[in-house]
C-alpha cells in the first residue's frame, strides 16, 4: 500500500461532506468528531460516523476519525462507540498522557495517530510514541500549540517541528504528516510550506479543503527525475557489492555508500499507487 500524502478533514455532523470527501482524489479521509463539530452537534457526528462505517464502501480510501480527547466524557464516548467499527485508526488530539494513549489502544485495537497540541504533550513525545505498539505516527496541531507557546509566528514553531520528526524517527515511527494550512486560497504558500516539509523530514500533509489535495500531492510525489536517479543509485550501489565493495562513484561522480542507497529507497517507497509503478510480493518498486 503506498503511503498516503493527503488527509482530507471533513466534519462527521455533516454525512453529504464525508461522501464527497470519500469520492475525492485525497489518498484518506479523516472523519472530524473534534474541532470542525459544534458542541451541541457532538452526539449527532458520532451517530453519523457510526452508521456511515456500518455501510462503508468497499472501495473506500483509508477512513481515519479523529475522536475528541479522550480524557474528557465526550472523547470517552467516541472511543467506545467506534470500538469494533471498520476504520483504519484514529487520531487523538491533546496527547500528554501515555497512559490515557495506552487505554485508547487496548479498548479499540485501532492504529493511532497522536497529535501533540501543548507544551507538555511536545516534551513528552518519547514518551507517548512508545505507549503501545498501535501509535502509529505522531503530528502537530500547530494552531493549539501556537496558542499553548505563545509563538508569535510561524518560524516560531520550526524546532517544535525538528523535535516531533526527531521523536517519530527515534520510535521507528514513519515521518510526521504536516499540520494543516489554513489559508485555503493560498496555493502557492500552501505549496512552499510543503516543499519545507519535506525538506524538513515531514511525509504528506493534513487538509480541510479538496483544493489543496492537488498541491499536496504535487509535492509529495517523487518525480519521474527523482524516481530515476533512486533507482540508478540503487543499481550502483548492487553493482559495487558485486565487486565486494560497499561504495563507489555512479558514473555521474556521485559517491554512493549504504547511507545514501537508504535515501534512494525512501524515494522508491513512496512512489503513488496510481502512477501504474509495478511492484514486486515485496512491496519494492
Amino acid at each position: 500500500m503506498s503511503i498516503p500524502r493527503s488527509w482530507l478533514y471533513v466534519p462527521g455532523h455533516r454525512p453529504e461532506r464525508v461522501r464527497k470527501a470519500l469520492a475525492s482524489a485525497a489518498d484518506a479521509v479523516v472523519i472530524d468528531l473534534e474541532d470542525a463539530v459544534p458542541v451541541a452537534a457532538k452526539d449527532e457526528a458520532r451517530q453519523s460516523t457510526v452508521a456511515l462505517l456500518q455501510e462503508r464502501p468497499p472501495d473506500s480510501p483509508p477512513i481515519w476519525v479523529r475522536v475528541n480527547p479522550p480524557t474528557e466524557p465526550v472523547g470517552r464516548a467516541d472511543v467506545e462507540a467506534l470500538a469494533g467499527m471498520p476504520v483504519d485508526g484514529l487520531r487523538v488530539p491533546r496527547c500528554e498522557d501515555p497512559g490515557a494513549v495506552r487505554a485508547v489502544a487496548e479498548q479499540t485495537g485501532f492504529a493511532l495517530m497522536l497529535l501533540l497540541e501543548t507544551a507538555r504533550g511536545l516534551l513528552r513525545a518519547s514518551e507517548l510514541a512508545g505507549a503501545d505498539t498501535r501509535v502509529r505516527g505522531l503530528g502537530l496541531g500547530e494552531a493549539d500549540l501556537a496558542a499553548d507557546l505563545m509563538v508569535r509566528s510561524d518560524s516560531g514553531l520550526d524546532w517544535a517541528r525538528g523535535a516531533v520528526v526527531a521523536a517519530a524517527r527515534a520510535a521507528g515511527l514513519p515521518s510526521p504528516v504536516q499540520s494543516v494550512w489554513t489559508h485555503v486560497a493560498d496555493l502557492d504558500g500552501l505549496r512552499a510550506s510543503c516543499q519545507d516539509g519535506l525538506a524538513s523530514g515531514f511525509f504528506g500533509r493534513s487538509v480541510v479543503h479538496p483544493s489543496q489535495i492537488e498541491v499536496v500531492h504535487e509535492v509529495y510525489t517523487p518525480s519521474a527525475r527523482e524516481v530515476a536517479d533512486a533507482r540508478a543509485v540503487l543499481a550502483t550501489g548492487a553493482e559495487a557489492r558485486a565487486r565486494g565493495e560497499v561504495a563507489a562513484l555512479d558514473d555521474q561522480g556521485r559517491f554512493v555508500d549504504p547511507a545514501v542507497e537508504a535515501r534512494a529507497r525512501v524515494v522508491l517507497d513512496r512512489i503513488p499507487v496510481e502512477r501504474g509503478v509495478d511492484r514486486d510480493p515485496k512491496g519494492q518498486p
